[in-house]
């Protein structure tokens, strides 16, 4: 069963701010529970195709992903190469003009590689990306010169 996890955050930072951030991998530590990032191939001159690897704060395992999709100051798509115990999983980071701020929503979909545990996989997956976007969108924020 297809399992979705969505959240939305604002941040005072522009778009291209927030973008700048969440199109480079390298800045993910600086604003994401993320211990290590390592980027195991580059992607084409935009960064699409790039696979990154990630440990994240509290895990062992090793993530890797592979960025899909990059539209300027709109969409940032990533997919899951390894690391969970799940499939299919699809993340995107849409950004949205907010006033003089952006509107961050960070949405995802996937499955369960075990039966009848979608739902605790969706309950983590929530929590974690809402932390990884509060993170992105108060670090853009500062980095911008603006409010957290």
């Amino acid at each position: 069963m297809v399992q979705r996890v969505d959240v939305t955050v604002r941040s005072a930072a522009p778009p291209e701010a927030v973008f700048r951030l969440a199109a480079d991998s390298s800045t993910w530590p600086l604003w994401a529970p993320i211990v290590t990032y390592a980027r195991e191939r580059a992607g084409d001159a935009s960064g699409v195709g790039e696979i990154r690897v990630f440990r994240t704060k509290g895990r062992k395992a090793l993530t890797r992903e592979e960025v899909v999709e990059l539209t300027p100051n709109r969409r940032v798509g990533y997919v899951l190469l390894s690391g969970l115990r799940i499939h299919d999983y699809r993340a995107f980071i849409d950004l949205a003009p907010d006033g003089a701020g952006t509107a961050i929503r960070w949405h995802s979909c996937f499955e369960a590689d075990v039966r009848g545990t979608g739902w605790l996989y969706r309950l983590a997956l929530r929590a974690v990306i809402s932390r990884f976007a509060e993170g992105l969108a108060a670090h853009a924020a500062r980095s911008a010169g603006g409010p957290a």
